[in-house]
């Protein structure tokens, strides 16, 4: 969990926007179904609110984090010999050779910044958590309203048609079953490991939702026809 610390201020800072992801009919299905348990989840209102929330409780620290952050890279510059503003292997080895003091004032910076994110990131985990906790029940009901009897992985697909795909259904259920959640948890909770997993392919899909986002936004406008 400690590596995924140090990425975590960039997802948090994009949780509050909608999700690029593309919606697929809500067909009747019957037989064979496609799900992804991930976007399903992320498509939740439970979950945009909860991660709303995060970002605006927790503000403060994220802007102390901010400026922990700048700091950070301008230690990690001062390692970075050649100036081509990334730091390689070879420099980091280079400066643990010569026992750079950089290397100690990069490992406090690190440090402080990790334990300015836990909290929040233990909020995310818990808000998830408790909306997995309803998948199941949510994805049985769709299993029964639609006749289901297989629901696979899109991967383990080569080719489905989109009405087999029942992940909005799910998501729909489970905006029922779980309308909110609670983003403070208890002092001593801890999260399940397929938590953990799941909070950080929830955090990459939010990455990749974020970079579409600022992709299409700096594409040019479509040229307009010419007036005749």
């Amino acid at each position: 969990m400690t590596r995924f610390f140090k990425t975590a201020l960039t997802v948090l800072a994009v949780t509050a926007a909608p999700l690029a992801v593309g919606s697929v009919a809500n067909a009747q299905v019957s037989g064979i179904a496609t799900a992804n348990p991930t976007v399903a989840i992320a498509r939740t209102k439970a979950f945009s609110a909860a991660y709303s929330q995060i970002g605006t409780q927790y503000k403060s620290y994220f802007d102390q984090i901010d400026v922990r952050n700048k700091t950070l890279n301008g230690l990690r510059a001062q390692l970075d010999t050649d100036n081509n503003k990334q730091l390689t292997q070879e420099e980091l080895d280079a400066a643990v050779r010569a026992n750079n003091p950089v290397l100690q004032s990069i490992q406090t910076e690190e440090t402080e910044i990790q334990k300015l994110q836990t909290p929040a990131i233990k909020a995310q985990m818990f808000a998830v958590e408790s909306i997995f906790n309803e998948y199941a029940n949510a994805q049985q009901q769709v299993v029964a309203d639609k006749k289901i009897g297989v629901i696979l992985n899109p991967d383990a697909f080569l080719y489905a048609p989109p009405q087999a795909d029942v992940t909005e259904a799910i998501t729909a259920a489970l905006d029922t079953r779980v309308p909110s959640v609670n983003t403070t948890p208890p002092a001593d909770w801890q999260p399940q490991r397929n938590t953990v997993t799941l909070h950080q392919r929830l955090q990459q899909l939010i990455m990749a939702s974020a970079r579409s986002q600022a992709a299409q936004q700096q594409q040019p406008p479509a040229a307009q026809p010419a007036s005749r």
